[in-house]
């Protein structure tokens, strides 16, 4: 619970309040509105290390989250386009989305191996997972899930690339860091709606819920 507590204050500061806050005082100061969201954006970067070294690792999604970072702070020195610099946040949500999409030719999709991987290959639970993979019932309620998280990523990018073509920096900034969040915490609800569900009608739905909220918890893609 104290671990849950501290991840989900990590990112109430680093990914949503230091950044609007430092937007807003950088305007107020009147600087550019580009550098006043490359500047703003060290926040989530800080908060994405200081996770890592807690957790002695980075894992892929947090790769991809860094180097969405890098690639948009680039764009906006470059072009000093403020929408662009904005729109680097839908890159790593992008590519995880059409990453669950694409693992569905994989022989295990990639929310089983995300969650396989949270929970630890070599543990009880995890061995109970691999063991369980035989049965099509199992292998069916994770490919649902990899679809439905995979559609929900692709959905949340184009909704706030839509955000940033229709708002102001500000207010689009504002929304782009609180959207990913909704969406997971849509996403983890009929995750776990749909596993008790499969569970009631006698599916081997064994961890489906626990493992995939779990692991979806530890490092969702966003900026």
């Amino acid at each position: 619970m104290r671990g849950r507590f501290g991840s989900l204050t990590m990112i109430v500061i680093f990914d949503i309040a230091a950044p609007l806050v430092a937007y807003k005082l950088l305007k107020s100061a009147s600087l550019a509105t580009v550098n006043a969201l490359l500047l703003s954006g060290v926040f989530p970067a800080i908060g994405l290390i200081v996770r890592a070294l807690s957790h002695r690792r980075l894992d892929v999604v947090g790769l991809l989250v860094l180097a969405g970072i890098v690639v948009g702070s680039v764009l906006g020195l470059l072009t000093h386009s403020a929408r662009l610099l904005l729109l680097e946040g839908s890159v790593p949500t992008v590519v995880f989305g059409l990453g669950c999409l694409g693992s569905l030719r994989a022989p295990r999709p990639l929310m089983f191996a995300f969650a396989l991987e949270f929970t630890g290959p070599e543990t009880a639970k995890g061995r109970e997972m691999t063991m369980l993979w035989q049965y099509d019932g199992y292998r069916r309620v994770f490919r649902t899930i990899t679809v439905v998280w995979g559609s929900g990523f692709i959905i949340e990018a184009a909704l706030r690339v839509l955000v940033v073509e229709k708002m102001s920096p500000g207010t689009a900034m504002a929304i782009s860091k609180v959207t990913p969040f909704v969406f997971l915490g849509i996403l983890s609800a009929w995750t776990v709606a749909y596993g008790a569900l499969r569970k009631k009608k006698g599916e081997r739905a064994g961890f489906v819920p626990g493992a995939v909220m779990e692991a979806s918890h530890s490092q969702p893609p966003r900026q």
